[in-house]
């Protein structure tokens, strides 16, 4: 599964996906899409992984922004094309079955900066920081970042930020909700690791009920996610892993979940 631009990790019940990109460190070039296209697609069709961690190689851990010297060297027609791969992965991520996890340290702007808040939860150092030049004259900002920044933190917050076209730092960035948490530089990625472990000892058909209802109920009326909601906790009911959470809690004993 490895490729000279994708490095995959297999570690107990989570998969580390490395970038590691030529030349430009971390850069999310257009060659670099469909490796993750696939990647993830190859991952998601093992049974036993409960979480999924993208961290950069090198110096620095994804901070680089995304390669913008390409747009100017191909024709509009050709810039929508690759924006539409991009978008494809971007979306592949957010619907993806197990927590994805990303990891930020330095800068990030660009498609970086929306392959990240595809994510599902977001660590970062505390020189991390995340650029939003939508309305400036050196935008490098992807089409979709306003609008997942807006369904992270808010319509107000986040027009602020895009309309002002000013840096958020990290201690802000976990003030507003737009990361989880942060960690020391050089414990970014054991940080990470100790949050895949802990949700790799939860009921895995619960956590994926839980990014289903998220991800497809906040584009949903509040009456329709209600519904979702519920429909997705009530198929839980009839699965081996209620039964056993049930068994362990009477027993006084750690569960011990498989996913069915």
């Amino acid at each position: 599964m490895d490729s000279p631009l994708v490095i995959i990790e297999q570690n107990d019940s989570f998969a580390i996906i490395r970038f590691s990109p030529p030349e430009k460190s971390n850069a999310l070039s257009r060659e670099m899409i469909p490796t993750l296209q696939q990647t993830f697609q190859n991952l998601e069709h093992q049974p036993d992984l409960r979480a999924i961690i993208l961290f950069g190689v090198g110096d620095h851990t994804f901070s680089s922004e995304t390669n913008v010297a390409e747009p100017s060297e191909v024709a509009q027609t050709e810039v929508c094309g690759d924006r539409q791969g991009h978008q494809t992965l971007y979306d592949q991520i957010t619907k993806c079955t197990v927590p994805v996890i990303v990891i930020v340290d330095g800068v990030i702007a660009g498609a970086c900066l929306e392959l990240a808040l595809a994510c599902h939860l977001r660590i970062a150092s505390a020189k991390a920081s995340f650029r939003f030049p939508e309305s400036g004259p050196d935008s490098s900002a992807g089409p979709s970042a306003v609008q997942r920044l807006a369904r992270e933190i808010g319509n107000e917050r986040a027009l602020e930020i895009c309309q002002s076209g000013r840096t958020v730092f990290a201690e802000e960035a976990l003030r507003i909700g737009l990361i989880n948490r942060t960690a020391l530089e050089g414990r970014l990625l054991t940080e990470a690791e100790s949050l895949a472990r802990h949700i790799s000892t939860m009921a895995p058909l619960a956590i994926r009920a839980c990014l289903e209802a998220v991800t497809r109920g906040v584009e949903l009326p509040l009456v329709e996610g209600l519904t979702l909601e519920s429909q997705l906790f009530a198929s839980l009911f009839g699965t081996n892993d209620v039964r056993e959470g049930t068994s362990a809690f009477l027993e006084k004993r750690q569960p011990i979940f498989k996913g069915n």
